[in-house]
């Protein structure tokens, strides 16, 4: 397996990065995960402008677009594979321990593994912590993972893939790894990027292919929808059967499953929409 590291190709195994990366003692670094199919990153472009959104965020130095690209395709060159998940990590570099950074600048990593194809439908369960849609990283898609690691664990514990977060005043927000849409009296609704979301990739050509409408939405709204999808760069769109111990009975429902062939279709025409 190789890797990009820093302007190079390189062995996974002997490749490495400072013990004294802010990425790794405070996780202060950005990343975007991309679907590969056979060699080719899908919505390159949107990936690049998000990273570049939540690199400043931090206050990092803007990637360079050129070089991710150059990075990204001599990974997938290098490791072929049908299906891949293919992740760019962007970091503050070798800093001194503590929150201050150094100046060697960033670290780019770009590394690939190899995936399989979701089922159509899943279940998830909502956790009691919450995401607050006013802190500093709200909305940036950040190396500081540990709240979803922990609720991930949480929904795997309960034999779900996934777990749902509301927001501070008790509105549906978002998944671990994923954003959330509602299917009400035959609309796809899902939650607006101001109650604390990430600004899915997958989320926003979902909307767009399908008119769905953003909805500040209570939790419990997931008590009574018709149906329920999950989506994601791995997940495309998902169908949920069941929440927490409701069951969705035939999910992916009709509404979910004209919205999985819509992005089926839309995505296998044109991989950088």
């Amino acid at each position: 397996m190789s890797i990009w590291l820093d302007g190079a190709l390189r062995d996974a195994t002997t490749a490495s990065v400072s013990v004294f990366d802010h990425g790794l003692t405070v996780g202060d670094g950005v990343f975007e995960t991309l679907k590969a199919a056979d060699g080719k990153p899908f919505a390159l472009t949107r990936h690049l402008d998000r990273l570049t959104r939540s690199a400043r965020g931090l206050g990092l130095p803007d990637p360079d677009h050129d070089e991710v690209a150059r990075a990204c395709a001599a990974v997938l060159e290098a490791n072929p594979m049908a299906l891949g998940r293919l992740r760019v990590t962007y970091t503050g570099g070798q800093a001194p321990l503590g929150s201050e950074r150094g100046e060697h600048g960033p670290t780019l990593v770009v590394a690939v593994s190899e995936t399989t194809r979701r089922p159509d439908s899943t279940a998830v369960v909502t956790v009691p912590w919450i995401r607050n849609e006013r802190g500093a990283l709200t909305g940036l898609k950040t190396t500081s993972y540990a709240e979803n690691v922990v609720a991930l664990a949480r929904a795997h514990e309960q034999g779900a893939s996934e777990a749902l977060f509301a927001n501070s005043v008790g509105q549906l927000c978002e998944g671990t790894g994923s954003n959330v849409f509602v299917v009400l009296d035959g609309e796809i609704h899902t939650p607006p990027v101001p109650s604390g979301c990430l600004a899915g990739i997958t989320r926003a050509l979902t909307v767009e292919w399908t008119g769905a409408k953003e909805t500040d939405l209570p939790l419990d709204v997931l008590e009574r929808a018709d149906e329920i999808f999950l989506t994601s760069s791995l997940r495309d769109v998902q169908g949920v059967h069941r929440v927490d111990g409701r069951e969705l009975p035939g999910a992916p429902g009709p509404v979910t499953a004209k919205a999985m062939r819509i992005f089926e279709e839309r995505s296998r025409a044109d991989l950088n929409p």
